[in-house]
């Protein structure tokens, strides 16, 4: 008792264009509870349509399908259907009077090709397009066995999904319950490291446990199925405490919450500021942090000092040590972050300075090492050292190195007493 999401066109094979109708629809699915295991891409192909409904029907009670209802030659969604369930088309006059109708209200003559979209698969009702020209249909081809078709333009499916087809599936028993997920999101733990932590929930049936892991963050998706959100709530309250309880410091938020406004409520509940100092970054810190709304009452601003003639005037780093350690050098990050601090009169200063290549290493100082550099309010000053590897590109460094930093503020201010 499951639905399958069916994806019609070419141009979704092709990567011209993202598949959002999938997302769409699985989230209204797991709104209404109704689970679904599969999603397929198909292209404009009749008999590879036709292949994706013969597996789709073994495994699947309801079939969303979207694209393919248009009135070109390549639109075979509604044929294909029809021909597979050996069932004949027929004309329904109410939809080409609809058509017809839509096409005079824009000042506009329907051209011959576009009766085609008048024609259903006997027996099947037809799921109005109230903002379109295609409708789709609602059929029952056999028990147990629901079809909905939509169109391919986002806006036309989602006002039809929730006008018509939502309503009908919850007349046919179907939305009594709701799929309610929470994310749970770490930093500087492994996704290997994370699930033997907590191993003990992945067996679990309701709530489950999924984990999956993105550059530099690691995500634990908690879902249960409940009769409301409410309850759904109280079941997976429980376990999300014991995990983040587990995890500690490497738990840094949930669902919306991003690293920028976790530290941003922390400096907000504080009341103290920030400044950044930037190096090979190049402002990526200062706009993460300037990502959130209201951020201007703890951020202060930064400097980028990507020149070592910048980080003398402007910063008041050493020449000396300078020309003795290096720009990447912890002598360097700390006297970046306590200068910054005390320049732009915050409470903490951070800074970054490192080799993000693919120029620039050496056998010492190769591709990847990057220093940070924090100051607190009591001009505490500490450095920490990252190698990100000779194997990430530039981008992938300078992205790791603004979300290390900022993930370690976090932790700095969580702790700092």
């Amino acid at each position: 008792m499951s639905a399958e999401i069916i994806c019609v066109g070419t141009e979704l094979l092709l990567g011209n264009i993202v598949n959002t109708n999938a997302q769409f629809l699985a989230q209204e699915l797991a709104d209404l509870g109704i689970p679904h295991y599969y999603e397929t891409v198909v292209g404009d192909n009749p008999q590879r349509l036709q292949q994706a409904i013969a597996i789709a029907i073994e495994r699947a009670s309801i079939l969303i399908f979207t694209g393919g209802l248009g009135p070109t030659p390549d639109d075979l969604t509604t044929e294909a259907i029809a021909s597979f369930f050996q069932t004949s088309l027929i004309e329904d006059p109410a939809i080409l009077t609809d058509i017809k109708a839509k096409f005079a209200q824009t000042g506009r003559e329907m051209t011959p090709n576009n009766a085609k979209q008048a024609l259903i698969p006997q027996g099947a009702q037809v799921l109005p397009n109230p903002v379109g020209t295609a409708p789709g249909m609602i059929w029952q081809p056999r028990p147990g066995l629901i079809i909905l078709t939509f169109p391919g333009v986002p806006r036309e499916m989602k006002a039809m999904w929730r006008t018509t087809a939502v309503p009908y599936l919850k007349s046919q028993g179907w939305g009594k319950e709701i799929i309610y997920s929470r994310l749970l999101k770490f930093r500087g733990i492994g996704e290997s490291a994370l699930a033997a932590k907590v191993a003990k929930f992945f067996d679990m049936s309701n709530p489950t446990v999924a984990p999956y892991a993105s550059l530099g963050e690691v995500k634990l998706r908690l879902s249960a199925k409940a009769s409301s959100v409410e309850t759904a709530v109280e079941l997976i309250e429980p376990m999300a405490s014991e995990i983040i309880a587990i995890a500690g410091l490497d738990y840094c938020g949930s669902d919306e919450d991003t690293l920028a406004s976790v530290v941003g409520k922390l400096l907000t509940q504080r009341q103290e500021t920030i400044s950044v100092a930037e190096s090979c970054t190049g402002g990526g810190i200062g706009q993460l942090l300037t990502s959130v709304g209201g951020s201007s009452a703890y951020f202060s601003g930064g400097i980028i000092s990507y020149d070592n003639s910048l980080k003398i005037q402007l910063l008041g780093v050493k020449a000396q040590d300078l020309a003795e350690f290096g720009a990447v050098s912890p002598e360097v990050a700390q006297q970046m972050a306590l200068n910054v601090k005390h320049r732009l009169n915050t409470h903490w200063g951070l800074s970054v300075t490192g080799i993000a290549g693919p120029e620039g290493g050496t056998t010492s100082k190769p591709v990847g090492l990057v220093y940070f550099g924090f100051a607190d309010p009591y001009d505490q000053v500490d450095c920490l050292v990252f190698h990100f590897g000779p194997d990430k590109d530039r981008e992938t460094i300078r992205y790791l190195s603004v979300h290390y930093a900022i993930d370690q503020l976090r932790r700095k201010l969580s702790k700092f007493t």
